[in-house]
């Protein structure tokens, strides 16, 4: 027998009172049987579940947590949709978060403070249970206003001003410490850095790791050295070319994220700028691509989905009731040698 179209309808958007009603029951039955219950019998159980599968009935898993009073939705905001950096922290948030039963709702700020307090806003009209949060930190950001939640809120990667929260993050001190005391190995003295921009915490301890380097190795720190910039592409490319452009241009580049060592790179080759004959570089961040450039990419790697995972885990010990003080967990990052800087694996 054909059904009809308005038929085939009302079987794809079967409810619990159609299941109810096919299968003679009420609908408080129907709900025990779907939340596994033992107090529905063998019988009455398999009745109702053939009538399930027979109206392909789905429940609202949001419906259902609302109304047992769970929110089961976790908002999670990143300034950058085009990062490989931040969409794999996505990517590790996500794994854990399926796995509890939460669903991810994505929110990009595009860098905007207005983009990201109306992706807030939202998220918390539409009752979040957490957040994890990117924070981009742009001029005029506080995010002092999220204590008021009343929702557990964790940090990755940089520390948002105004709010005190758990924080997950790499050693960028002890990453950027590495990437300037290798090249000084290999023998750089005049060594420059592309940073991330004024005022962000990770701009903060990788500028202090790359001078604790330069003073370990008695380097005088030359302030045309330092260029900071905005985590893009074009970005890292006007850097590079700010540089190029000096008296004495560098001998080295640490730069700060994958994007703009990819800036880095074209503006460096567009100049003809040999790599590493004229110009070490080391990248932070390891991306799928650092290995297959020739000379292929020096990168300090961050543990990107660990990262996210990590968050995630302390995002539901907090939906678990658990309490304690604020947490920072900071990941180490690990020196990949690869041929831009001159020398090679071991």
């Amino acid at each position: 027998m054909r059904l009809s179209a308005p038929e085939k309808l009302r079987v794809h958007t079967a409810t619990i009172k159609s299941v109810a009603k096919a299968a003679g029951v009420s609908t408080a039955t129907v709900s025990r049987v779907l939340t596994g219950t033992d107090l529905v019998g063998d019988e009455l159980r398999e009745r109702v579940l053939k009538v399930v599968q027979k109206l392909n009935y789905q429940p609202n898993r949001m419906a259902r947590g609302l109304r047992g009073g769970q929110r089961r939705m976790i908002g999670v905001i990143i300034p950058d949709l085009q990062n490989p950096f931040l969409t794999g922290v996505v990517h590790g948030v996500e794994a854990v978060l399926y796995e509890a039963g939460y669903t991810l709702v994505l929110g990009h700020s595009g860098g905007f403070p207005e983009r990201e307090q109306a992706h807030l806003t939202g998220l918390r009209a539409e009752g979040a249970a957490g957040l994890i949060l990117v924070p981009d930190n742009g001029d005029g950001a506080n995010y002092a206003a999220l204590a008021a939640w009343e929702i557990p809120v964790v940090a990755v990667d940089r520390v948002p001003k105004g709010l005190k929260v758990d924080l997950v993050s790499t050693d960028h001190y002890e990453g950027a410490r590495q990437a300037v005391a290798h090249l000084i190995s290999d023998g750089y003295r005049d060594i420059a850095l592309i940073n991330g921009p004024d005022g962000f915490s990770v701009t903060r301890e990788r500028l202090a790791g790359y001078r604790e380097a330069l003073s370990q190795a008695k380097i005088p720190l030359r302030e045309a050295y330092v260029i900071h910039s905005d985590f893009r592409q074009l970005g890292g490319a006007a850097a590079m070319n700010q540089l190029l452009d000096l008296p004495k241009p560098p001998q080295a580049v640490l730069v700060g994220n994958n994007l703009m060592t990819l800036g880095a790179l074209e503006a460096a080759h567009k100049r003809r700028v040999r790599i590493p004959e004229d110009l070490g570089i080391v990248g932070f961040d390891d991306m799928p691509w650092a290995a297959s450039l020739r000379p292929a990419l020096t990168v300090i790697a961050q543990p990107i989905e660990e990262l996210g995972r990590v968050a995630a885990r302390l995002l539901l010990d907090r939906l678990a009731g658990k309490h304690r003080p604020v947490k920072q967990v900071i990941l180490p990052p690990k020196l990949i040698v690869r041929a831009s800087c001159g020398s090679h694996p071991a």
